[in-house]
């Protein structure tokens, strides 16, 4: 009975690693962006159009590198889009968000009807030595796909750029006064360009992820509103990657865990299983998105608000 304990829970982790990670990209490229001050609310249809590319180019390619290149590509792509507007042009982030959702949603859409069903390859586990020996745990962290290992590098290497390096306290100064860090010596504007850009390949690596390691074949929609899930994530960790991380593994775990349910035969009707982590989401943005809260968590003074060169607050 503990043998079966075990192993259930060692599998459950290991599925939440798995459904975790293109949330774990997402999310730490949101936490760029909107640690120099912007929000983007184009994630959505950013991981869409990533998966799409990634997808397509896969296919023609046979190269799952390849995808994971065009993913990146048409991530950094759309950033730009938000950037150019957001940024050079100061305008409304909340609208230029929200249109790259709506566009990229509708476009892969559009453009991914003929490719709809098509099987195709998918990253595959790759045990790494005496690491995957280690009990319990090796199973569970060390015997996953490149991608999710990528994603292990990115959350240390997120957190350290962030809090550790001059490059990243530029960064959170632009995020926080804007106008102090440009009297610095700070270019306030190509920070935040290149906030942006990272943010946006990030989601595209996520979309990638979706239709190349989690997903063999591209399904209209399959981001699944995940894109929505880490803003809310991001506030959940309150804008810091490792916390952000842990937040979207343990969504993971109860993305995994309804199906996991579903396949015990489980009498609990299919909706109310698949609706569980949205609930839980919906729930961290209910207690989160308070003012107080917002400030006890470290949100960033000028998240949100256009930056214009040589203006004094």
């Amino acid at each position: 009975m503990m043998v079966e304990a075990g192993n259930f829970a060692a599998t459950l982790l290991a599925g939440a690693l798995r459904a975790g990670t293109p949330l774990v990209f997402a999310t730490i490229g949101e936490i760029f962006t909107e640690r120099a001050g912007v929000l983007n609310l184009g994630i959505e249809g950013i991981l869409l159009s990533g998966a799409l590319s990634a997808f397509a180019v896969a296919q023609m390619t046979g190269s799952l590198w390849a995808g994971v290149g065009a993913g990146l590509l048409m991530g950094l792509l759309l950033g730009a889009i938000h950037a150019f507007l957001s940024v050079s042009l100061r305008a409304d982030q909340v609208v230029s968000g929200l249109s790259l959702t709506f566009f990229g949603t509708g476009l892969s859409g559009v453009l991914g009807k003929n490719m709809v069903g098509i099987p195709g390859r998918l990253f595959q586990e790759i045990p790494i030595p005496i690491l995957e020996k280690i009990p319990f745990l090796g199973g569970i962290f060390f015997r996953q796909n490149a991608l999710v290992y990528l994603s292990y590098l990115l959350i240390f290497l997120s957190f350290i750029y962030l809090f550790r390096t001059r490059g990243g306290l530029m960064l959170l100064s632009c995020g926080e006064n804007p106008q102090a860090a440009e009297s610095s010596g700070v270019n306030a504007g190509r920070v935040r360009w290149m906030s942006v850009l990272f943010g946006g390949a990030m989601a595209g690596l996520g979309g990638a992820y979706l239709s190349l390691a989690y997903n063999n074949q591209w399904i209209e929609g399959m981001s699944a509103g995940r894109g929505w899930i880490a803003l809310a994530l991001v506030i959940f960790g309150g804008w810091n990657p490792l916390r952000a991380a842990l937040g979207a593994y343990l969504f993971g775990g109860l993305d995994s865990l309804q199906f996991k349910i579903q396949a015990a035969g489980a009498h609990i009707p299919a909706p109310i299983l698949l609706m569980t982590p949205y609930v839980f989401t919906l729930f961290v943005l209910l207690f989160s998105s308070g003012e107080k809260a917002r400030r006890k968590m470290s949100a960033p003074e000028a998240l949100g608000l256009p930056y214009v060169p040589g203006e004094r607050e």
